[in-house]
């Protein structure tokens, strides 16, 4: 299924609780975007998690729903709350509530990409920051919630793999597996989005595929982990993120030799991810 906002990849016959979500690996610039903007498409690019949709595309034909974004984040960023306006970029917006990604300019509007460049002069108006969260942000997480409403009805539970990229300076603030930079970062928001077998479920699926992994540090999980992850409800949600340069060259933004050789790897532990149920369903039988 395709809407203007997103891309719904399913499978033949669902046989999985889980499903992956890839909510900053839009490409889809408008126009009239572009035509405001003072950055070139490279630099606006730079916020995008790059082929992270292809990487974990292998998830449909394990049974498994993908949802992808099509819009870039730098147009809407999917991964904030829709109230989260920033007044230095919306004319009316309210000044109340900021918090540290508003004031850093990583509202649903973004003020800013990558090493804080500014992405326009001057602000939009109010109603031109509705228009873009009714274009492209309510249809994907209406897509989303309704994804995660049936696929819980269906099988009892529902786990939200919502994947993501880390650029790779990223991992040096990370906490030291080992003395080793980790190449997946799992966010939980610290325990409450998800149960604790599912993350070391999830940590050991990644483990036995050879990446080292860490746990909540630099990325805890944003605001899709965080609204969407309801243990007590059966809805669970893990925050992945990929270090970028397992698979790409970041400072061109495309795929190097290491691409294939990571969608392979990643496509092992789907496999794993897919499986899981917490004992509580025989999936096979669906």
């Amino acid at each position: 299924m395709i809407d203007r906002a997103y891309r719904l990849l399913l499978p033949k016959r669902r046989t999985s609780c889980a499903v992956f979500s890839s909510p900053h690996s839009g490409r889809r610039y408008p126009a009239s975007f572009l035509a405001r903007v003072r950055l070139d498409i490279a630099q606006l690019r730079s916020s995008e998690d790059a082929f992270v949709d292809e990487l974990v595309g292998s998830a449909p034909k394990r049974g498994a729903p993908l949802l992808a974004a099509t819009f870039s984040r730098s147009y809407i960023d999917l991964n904030r709350a829709a109230h989260e306006l920033d007044p230095a970029v919306v004319h009316g917006a309210p000044k109340t509530g900021l918090n540290a990604r508003l004031t850093a300019g990583l509202g649903v509007i973004p003020r800013v990409v990558a090493e804080g460049r500014e992405i326009m002069d001057g602000k939009i108006t109010l109603f031109e920051a509705e228009s873009r969260i009714a274009r492209g942000y309510r249809p994907y997480h209406n897509c989303l919630s309704r994804l995660l409403m049936d696929t819980r009805d269906r099988f009892g539970m529902a786990i939200l793999f919502d994947c993501h990229s880390m650029p790779s300076v990223a991992r040096k603030v990370a906490l030291p597996c080992g003395g080793v930079m980790p190449d997946i970062v799992l966010g939980d928001r610290y325990g409450s989005s998800c149960a604790n077998w599912l993350y070391d479920a999830v940590h050991a699926a990644f483990s036995e595929a050879g990446f080292v992994v860490a746990r909540n540090a630099p990325f805890a999980g944003g605001h899709i982990t965080q609204a969407y992850g309801q243990p007590a409800q059966n809805i669970h949600a893990l925050q992945i993120e990929i270090d970028r340069g397992l698979y790409m060259d970041e400072a061109k933004l495309l795929p190097h030799a290491g691409f294939e050789v990571t969608r392979s790897r990643l496509a092992q532990v789907i496999v794993q991810l897919v499986a899981l149920d917490g004992g509580t369903q025989t999936l096979a039988a669906e």
